[in-house]
């Protein structure tokens, strides 16, 4: 998970022109989810694909699909009771995210066999490759710091969790 490649700081939402949003600028508290209880990885892909519908409209199936799909090619989860959704969705218009951290971890066939207890969502429009590949690489980034997690496991509040992105954020710049 510390490993990091060079990654664009140039982006682009679904009209192609550079979007230079930080991840904690896309992250609103709307969509920061705490003590989820979920049974297991597909429950937690559809407990995501139903929040996008409620809160950003997008189409629970496009998006669990979506996930899914990701899914297949391979785990999202990067160790350290962590994994990272992510998803590429043709309908999108801009970058969508969100954090959820789980009452109680779940089995996501990470690398280091730890149950997930804190899941990122990426969700990008189709023209944002150089987006997605930013915000995946500053959320490793920032994940990959277990003063980070420890300090976001404490977090009681999405305002609490949305400060913490903040101003790890500004570290990253």
């Amino acid at each position: 998970m510390n490993d990091m490649i060079g990654i664009g700081r140039r982006q682009a939402g679904a009209d192609g022109k550079p979007d230079k949003r930080s991840l904690a600028e896309l992250l609103s508290p709307r969509d920061i989810l705490l003590d989820v209880e979920t049974a297991g990885k597909m429950e937690l892909l559809e407990v995501i694909a139903q929040h996008m519908e409620w809160v950003h409209g997008l189409k629970r199936d496009l998006v669990l699909r979506s996930l899914l799909h990701r899914e297949q090619i391979g785990s999202t989860a990067l160790g350290q009771g962590v994994a990272m959704p992510h998803a590429r969705i043709d309908t999108l218009e801009r970058i969508q995210i969100a954090y959820l951290r789980l009452k109680t971890g779940i089995a996501f066939e990470a690398p280091d066999d730890k149950p997930v207890t804190d899941a990122f969502v990426i969700l990008v429009p189709k023209a944002a490759s150089e987006a997605h590949l930013r915000i995946l690489g500053d959320a490793t980034q920032m994940f990959s710091d277990a003063k980070f997690r420890d300090q976001l496991r404490a977090c009681t509040h999405p305002a609490d969790v949305k400060q913490l992105f903040d101003t790890r954020g500004r570290l990253l710049r």
